[in-house]
């Protein structure tokens, strides 16, 4: 048996995968109006999945949206004002790409340390230390 066939007659063995997309997905923010407020329902796992500071997340959030929040008993983000659904996820993402995301290779293993009085972003995958912007 040549090596052809035998390739052949493992793939032929090996069980199908199938390509579930990205490993790292983050939550879609789920909001709702409740009076003259947003509440952002899911804001506790989203933050969990994302192994950030919520009070880091929220301040990031506030400046994004230009609006005052808090997060209440319950693990919710509540903003002052009416958001919609696109618009908190959209500064999720801003997020996401400036305080998760390794800017050298993608990956989202990466945690917030302080380096000689700075915060930076350093990636545990591939090592790379990058800058963060100021909150």
């Amino acid at each position: 048996m040549d090596y052809e066939d035998q390739l052949d007659r493992a793939l032929d063995r090996s069980p199908d995968t199938a390509d579930t997309g990205e490993r790292f997905e983050v939550p879609d923010p789920e909001v709702r109006a409740e009076g003259n407020s947003t509440i952002w329902e899911n804001f506790d796992a989203v933050h969990d999945r994302l192994a950030r500071d919520p009070d880091h997340v929220m301040r990031y959030l506030q400046s994004e949206l230009g609006t005052g929040a808090q997060i209440d008993e319950r693990g919710r983000a509540r903003f002052t004002g009416d958001f919609k659904q696109r618009r908190i996820a959209d500064a999720l993402e801003s997020y996401v790409d400036g305080f998760v995301t390794c800017s050298e290779c993608h990956s989202p293993d990466t945690r917030l340390v302080d380096e000689r009085g700075t915060t930076v972003l350093k990636c545990d995958a591939c090592g790379a230390i990058s800058p963060i912007p100021d909150l």
